[in-house]
């Protein structure tokens, strides 16, 4: 049974940092892309970020562009995000996904993780 599990979301003041991390179970995803999604209260899912199983190609929102940065270690199976410089409108549970085996980072995504919050006061 394919698993998604993030961690390392908080409470932080605003222009602090965190560092989200989301780690797979169930089967490699090497050559699956990755992203970070959001949804903050009242409002719809948004993407934030995602990576490639290739080359490391990395897509952004333009809202967190320079401040939050996507990396993975395909041997830990792992995708992270730093999130730097937070602001309150960064307030959102995070989630993790990842598309199915050979696809690029407009996905779709297929394996979802079950969130984890992350609180920006100001």
């Amino acid at each position: 049974q394919v698993q998604l599990v993030e961690s390392g979301g908080g409470l932080v003041q605003a222009g602090g940092s965190l560092r989200l991390s989301c780690t797979a179970s169930g089967r490699t995803f090497s050559r699956s892309a990755m992203g970070w999604f959001r949804q903050a209260p009242g409002k719809e899912r948004e993407f934030v970020t995602a990576i490639s199983w290739i080359a490391g190609i990395t897509e952004y929102v333009d809202s967190v562009k320079g401040r939050f940065t996507i990396s993975r270690d395909n041997a830990k199976n792992t995708v992270y995000l730093q999130m730097n410089s937070l602001k309150p409108e960064d307030t959102a549970v995070y989630y993790c996904a990842a598309t199915k085996f050979g696809l690029g980072l407009k996905g779709p995504y297929d394996y979802w993780g079950q969130g984890t919050q992350v609180t920006v006061s100001s």
